[in-house]
C-alpha cells in the first residue's frame, strides 16, 4: 500500500511551462541578409547586434510573419565547432529565459565575440537583457518615426 503524496501549502508554485525559441528563430539566409541590409550595426561589450523591422507580408499564399524573431551567428573566427556550439547554446538559453523582451515586429541578430565563451553566465545574461531592452527602445522609436501604410 502506497502512502499518498502530501503537498505542503507553503511550497512555491511549480515553474511555468518551459518556453521555447523554436517559433522565434531566424532560419533562412535571406532573412539574415535582409536584416543586415535594413538594420544598423550596434556594439556592446561582448557582441554586436542588428535590429531590423520585419518585411511587410505580400498578398497571396505567403503566411505573414508574426511576432519577434532572433538569430545567432558564430563564425569560424570564434573557434572550433564545439566552442561555437557552446557559445550558441549559452546564448539560446538566455534568450529562451527572456523571450518576452524581444521587440515585436522586428528581427534581432546577435554576433558574439570570443569573450562570450569564457564570460560568466550571469554577466552574459545581464548583457543580453540590456541589449534586449535597448532593442525594444530602438524598435519603439523606429515604429513611431515610420508613418502607417494606408490599407488598399
Amino acid at each position: 500500500m502506497s502512502i499518498p503524496h502530501k503537498v505542503n501549502s507553503n511550497q512555491a508554485a511549480p515553474e511555468p511551462a518551459r518556453r521555447s525559441l523554436s517559433g522565434v528563430r531566424l532560419r533562412k539566409h535571406a532573412d539574415y541578409q535582409r536584416a543586415y541590409a535594413a538594420g544598423r550595426k550596434r556594439q556592446s561589450a561582448s557582441m554586436s547586434w542588428f535590429l531590423a523591422p520585419q518585411p511587410e507580408p505580400l498578398t497571396g499564399p505567403i503566411r505573414p510573419v508574426q511576432g519577434p524573431r532572433v538569430g545567432l551567428t558564430a563564425g569560424k573566427v570564434l573557434g572550433k565547432a564545439h566552442e561555437r556550439n557552446r557559445i550558441k547554446r549559452r546564448m539560446r538559453e538566455i534568450l529562451r529565459r527572456h523571450v518576452e523582451l524581444l521587440p515585436a515586429g522586428f528581427d534581432l541578430i546577435l554576433h558574439p565575440r570570443r569573450s562570450v565563451l569564457t564570460a560568466e553566465f550571469s554577466k552574459l545574461e545581464d548583457e543580453i537583457v540590456r541589449i534586449l531592452g535597448q532593442a525594444k527602445a530602438e524598435a519603439a522609436r523606429m515604429a513611431q518615426s515610420v508613418p502607417p501604410r494606408p490599407i488598399v
